[in-house]
């Protein structure tokens, strides 16, 4: 199951918070952290962020990260992995080097930062016992996946925002669910022994109403595989006809997508110059990638409340199933 959150007010900075649930664990995913974004998380869950993932690094993506930063940055239990494109190294090791370490000897804490290309993934470790001085490098990645496990992937498209901005799309791994007919037509009740069933790392045997029961036929039997959520990240980026034919493709078949509005569609000239897109060509795009729904985000401040809806409506038209985050209550 995934889980999102749209961060920060309608009009102010905004991020995206996933959680990617397999029932027996929980990956953490912050996209970008714009000022006053990762208040309401609260200190655990941000200590549990398994990747944080820039989309560029205009002040409005990044003017929260000190927060996320202060608390992180000497965290033991797992290394913190920061992504983001070109320039991220130097510009995150700037960051780290800005604070007074003069306490930081017989701390533990690592943070590998990845670097992506047009063709490769870059990435150094640094550690905060080192107060952030030495970069170590990482062996070279690739960009596609950018993250492949068995309980989600990660890839990415490089967008133009006159320079890079990073798109993320993150797909869970398929799901196992019990087959209800076939279910009880075994003659079993549902209970525990369910979790130790779809836990495919689990084998041998299990005891269901009294009796122990061979796993791997059981599952044969009873488990049926699914696709799983998914949901793409894509903000501050110029959309033309051009991009929108690039983008389709991977696109397709998305659950969710979480895109800028930055414009309304009679600024659209004004979007161009300012390598943006507007309400109604991200609309265009969802239709013809056939997502799921479509929500709007990254508004902007030159446009009263009015405007907003209007935009929504516009976009509406073009792609029914088009909303802004609901506790923006617009």
């Amino acid at each position: 199951m995934i889980e999102h959150a749209v961060l920060g007010r309608a009009g102010g900075d905004n991020a995206l918070w996933v959680r990617v649930n397999t029932g027996q664990q929980i990956h953490r995913l912050l996209f970008d952290c714009g000022s006053g974004c990762i208040g309401p998380l609260g200190s655990a869950e941000l200590q549990a962020v398994d990747h944080l993932f820039f989309s560029h690094f205009h002040m409005d993506h990044v003017a929260g990260f000190d927060g996320f930063f202060r608390i992180n940055f000497n965290r033991e239990t797992k290394p913190v992995h920061v992504w983001g494109p070109d320039q991220t190294m130097d510009l995150m090791q700037h960051r780290f080097r800005s604070f007074w370490w003069n306490l930081h000897e017989q701390q533990t804490g690592s943070w590998v930062v990845h670097e992506i290309h047009e063709d490769r993934v870059e990435a150094a470790r640094m550690e905060v016992s080192e107060a952030f001085a030495v970069r170590h490098p990482e062996p070279p990645g690739l960009m596609e996946p950018l993250i492949d496990g068995p309980d989600y992937r990660v890839t990415v498209r490089l967008l133009d925002h006159r320079g890079p901005s990073v798109a993320y799309r993150v797909d869970e791994g398929c799901r196992l669910n019990v087959n209800p007919e076939r279910l009880a037509e075994s003659g079993l009740r549902p209970g525990p022994w369910i979790q130790s069933l779809k836990n495919l790392e689990v084998s041998g045997s299990v005891e269901i109403q009294g009796q122990a029961w061979e796993l791997e036929p059981l599952r044969e039997r009873l488990l049926e595989r699914a696709p799983g959520a998914s949901i793409a990240y894509l903000t501050d980026f110029r959309l033309d006809e051009s991009w929108t034919e690039k983008l389709v493709p991977w696109l397709a078949g998305c659950d969710v997508l979480i895109c800028e509005a930055q414009y309304a569609q009679a600024d659209a000239a004004l979007a161009l110059q300012n390598y943006h897109s507007t309400s109604t060509q991200v609309a265009e795009l969802a239709r013809r990638a056939g997502v799921g729904c479509l929500e709007l985000f990254h508004l902007s401040r030159r446009y009263p409340e009015f405007i907003w809806k209007e935009m929504l409506r516009e976009a509406r038209a073009i792609f029914p199933r088009t909303a802004f985050p609901s506790v923006w209550n617009l």
